[in-house]
């Protein structure tokens, strides 16, 4: 009888493990907050595309759809905030990713990102962006369901 017990156990936990994992990946529909006045954002898709994350903006909740990035540089210039990716490379290492870039579009700045859950907190993400001279800010992203 033990041994069925045992049995029936490993069989449960064989079948959820693939749902906890999705549970603690950042894959998905996120409600960003502006970390200085708490208000929330935008929210933003991260997807995953070879082996690396990214996060897109897809609605905007302050501002128009035909908000454009007019403080970024480069090919970001004047582009749309709707649609443009603003997380980009984020690789997972050690129970975080990291090694990937975040673009505040308020100001055209990107910074080194890491994110990662608070343990027993699938739901809320901590994302940290940071500047070359050591200084960082830390928001908690929302999932949206």
């Amino acid at each position: 009888m033990n041994f069925w017990k045992t049995a029936a156990l490993m069989a449960c936990l064989t079948l959820l493990a693939p749902w906890m994992a999705a549970a603690q990946s950042p894959v998905g529909m996120w409600k960003t907050i502006d970390d200085k006045t708490g208000d929330a954002k935008s929210h933003l898709e991260i997807y995953e595309k070879g082996g690396k994350l990214y996060g897109k903006v897809v609605k905007l909740l302050k501002k128009g759809p035909d908000t454009r990035c007019d403080k970024c540089s480069g090919a970001k210039k004047d582009q749309l905030v709707v649609g443009m990716n603003v997380v980009e490379g984020m690789a997972a290492e050690d129970g975080m990713w990291k090694g990937g870039k975040i673009l505040d579009p308020e100001n055209g700045n990107e910074y080194a990102c890491s994110m990662w859950f608070e343990k027993g907190q699938p739901d809320e993400l901590r994302v940290r962006g940071k500047h070359w001279t050591g200084l960082y800010r830390t928001q908690t992203w929302y999932r949206v369901k």
